[in-house]
């Protein structure tokens, strides 16, 4: 007769009595880099309004080199976290706050080239066609994104400024480089992509009214055609400049009159959407001399883009700032 077998326990690992800390930056949230973006044009902002004004430029070049600093540490974050697992950057792309936020990172390289051009053109000129380079290869992932995913992440949103527009940041450094062909052909490439977004976005508007949640990305409208002034006004384009700057004027009054519209659900992460475009407009103003008007907006940026700075970067130390726009863990 057979002895029976033994009955063994089944074997588990030993209980761990401290959670398992997770690596560092691994849950970096792209969502930091609009803030970072608007910090950075509000120091071109100053930099620019300063120079009109005949005030010293230590504050603003104090400013930029702050908002270069940060956006260094932020991109090395995000580098680290996209090095540790490769499919985070395709997972963020997925969310809207991780497409904006993801634009917004591959744009503040754009910026911070502009910040350096008065201290070595030849490094603003690599940083310039690194980010172009860069900001580019980002857009044909966006594509491929679009192509493979559902129907409804096809839809034309404000963020696809940032992704198919925002080359126009290089023209920022191009002009005063002396790349003056670049910085024109892309200032005509992308006016013809965001009267497109403008007009479609337009049709939307009247058809729908967007979610609470999404409505401060209506803001991202204000971006291009301050950009498209301020360059046209470089490029000595002044017709064009002082249509965009016009056309800028009308989409900040909407947004102005709408304000309570447009954040009736409360501070979230998307009010990133605010910071670079106010300031945005505010160069534009100072590039069509149009100083009094310029100090205006500079003085309501001013009062607008710390505040969200500061509160999305704090989300951002805390942790709550990746489970709120459900960003990607490496």
């Amino acid at each position: 007769m057979a002895e029976p077998k033994s009955f063994r326990p089944k074997q588990f690992p030993p209980p761990e009595f401290m959670p398992r800390r997770k690596p560092i930056f691994s849950r970096m949230p792209p969502a930091v880099f609009p803030v970072l973006m608007g910090l950075l044009g509000l120091g071109l902002a100053l930099r620019r309004g300063f120079d009109l004004l005949g005030l010293p430029s230590e504050v603003a070049e104090l400013v930029l080199g702050a908002a270069s600093g940060l956006w260094v540490f932020a991109a090395l974050a995000y580098l680290s976290k996209i090095a540790r697992r490769f499919g985070t950057l395709a997972e963020d792309l997925r969310t809207l706050p991780g497409r904006a936020g993801t634009a917004a990172g591959s744009l503040g390289l754009l910026l911070v080239a502009s910040a350096v051009v008065p201290y070595s053109p030849s490094l603003a000129t690599g940083l310039m066609v690194a980010g172009l380079v860069l900001h580019g290869a980002l857009a044909l992932l966006m594509l491929n994104t679009f192509r493979n995913g559902p129907p409804e992440q096809r839809e034309v949103t404000p963020v696809w400024h940032l992704h198919f527009v925002g080359f126009i940041l290089a023209s920022l450094s191009a002009v005063p480089l002396g790349y003056v062909g670049l910085a024109t052909t892309i200032l005509w490439g992308t006016m013809a992509i965001a009267g497109v977004i403008w007009g479609i976005s337009l049709m939307q508007l009247v058809r729908r009214i967007p979610p609470p949640p999404l409505r401060p990305l209506l803001a991202v409208h204000l971006a291009p055609a301050s950009l498209f002034a301020t360059v046209a006004a470089l490029l000595q384009l002044h017709d064009i400049a002082l249509f965009f700057v016009v056309l800028g004027g009308v989409i900040l009054l909407a947004l102005v009159i709408g304000a309570g519209w447009i954040t009736t659900s409360g501070f979230s992460p998307l009010w990133g959407a605010f910071t670079f475009p106010i300031a945005a407009y505010a160069s534009a103003l100072f590039a069509l001399d149009l100083v009094a008007t310029g100090v205006m907006v500079l003085i309501a940026a001013l009062g607008i883009v710390p505040p969200i700075l500061y509160r999305v970067l704090a989300g951002w130390a805390k942790g709550d700032l990746a489970a709120k726009t459900n960003a990607a863990q490496a």
